[in-house]
């Protein structure tokens, strides 16, 4: 087999792999806090339309970040706004900011650029390849000829698991996941250790969405996402809120998402309809394999009442 052709392709599974393990990396640390949020899906797609917007108009890719950010942080403190102060449920919340971001972007969109959708381009991330390792044989190309939102990820998955393990804010963090009450008997503010979750999810999910749109297809297309935000939440369960099985398990799927890329190149032969579906049929064999037999965090869902 042509070693290009295996280089190309974990190169592209690595940077397919890259949104959903920032979107499950953010997901993760809102659940260890007792918050499910199902609306990384319009959180991803409103960052990634702002991004190419904001990118577009300033011919400036690191400015279309900053943007697709602050649209996925303004988003994370609607949401907010609903969940820890009006104690609406999280799943009906999470699943009206998911409709909210489809129209919103679709809409808008459409208004800018046409009825039909006009393609446009922007400046995007170059590669910024890592001196001595780049020429490493096979990894070299795939990991360290990527650019700068693909090393951030990587680095984002040792920060969230130092963050997690080694620090009074994830001891907070843990805690108010699982015992909220006895958080709150302790001296630890439990909105307050929450809100900081969901922002803190909320700038995750505006890089995967930035990344989606302005680091790998340089434009935006209406529901662009395609389902990665219940990927990544997917992701979260499987690697049993673990940021290193994130990591893994959310570059199984990129590379099984770049399959449908490099099929022809490897000369193999199937039906298109099944390229599309291996993604999806290697999750669910990962899940089966693995099991869940993980318990979650004890408060995850439910909402504090301060009795």
């Amino acid at each position: 087999m042509d070693l290009n052709l295996i280089e190309s392709f974990l190169a592209a599974g690595v940077a397919l792999a890259t949104p959903l393990l920032f979107a499950a990396l953010g997901e993760l640390l809102m659940e260890k806090s007792g918050v499910i949020d199902i609306a990384l899906e319009g959180k991803m797609l409103a960052a990634a339309f702002f991004a190419v917007l904001v990118a577009y108009w300033t011919q400036s890719p690191a400015l279309g970040l900053l943007a697709g950010m602050v649209a996925a942080v303004v988003l994370a403190l609607l949401f907010a706004f609903f969940v820890l102060y009006l104690q609406v449920d999280q799943i009906i919340i999470g699943a009206g900011m998911n409709m909210l971001a489809l129209g919103l972007t679709g809409v808008l969109y459409r208004e800018l650029f046409g009825m039909t959708g006009q393609t446009i381009t922007v400046p995007t991330f170059s590669a910024w390849p890592v001196p001595l390792l780049r020429h490493l044989p096979v990894l070299g190309r795939s990991l360290f000829q990527q650019n700068i939102l693909v090393y951030l990820a990587l680095l984002s998955v040792g920060l969230v698991a130092f963050l997690l393990r080694r620090t009074r804010f994830g001891l907070y963090l843990r805690a108010v996941g699982d015992s909220p009450a006895a958080a709150d008997a302790a001296g630890v503010h439990v909105p307050r250790i929450r809100l900081l979750a969901i922002l803190l999810g909320g700038l995750a999910c505006g890089l995967a969405g930035a990344f989606l749109s302005i680091a790998h297809a340089n434009t935006f297309v209406e529901g662009m996402t395609a389902g990665r935000g219940f990927i990544a939440l997917a992701i979260v369960i499987f690697a049993r809120w673990n940021p290193i099985g994130a990591f893994f398990i959310a570059l199984l799927f990129g590379l099984a998402s770049a399959l449908q890329f490099q099929f022809q190149a490897f000369g193999v032969a199937l039906p298109y309809q099944i390229v599309l579906m291996l993604p999806y049929i290697l999750t669910l064999v990962v899940a089966a394999l693995m099991g869940l037999r993980a318990t979650p965090p004890q408060a995850l869902a439910r909402p504090y009442f301060r009795e």
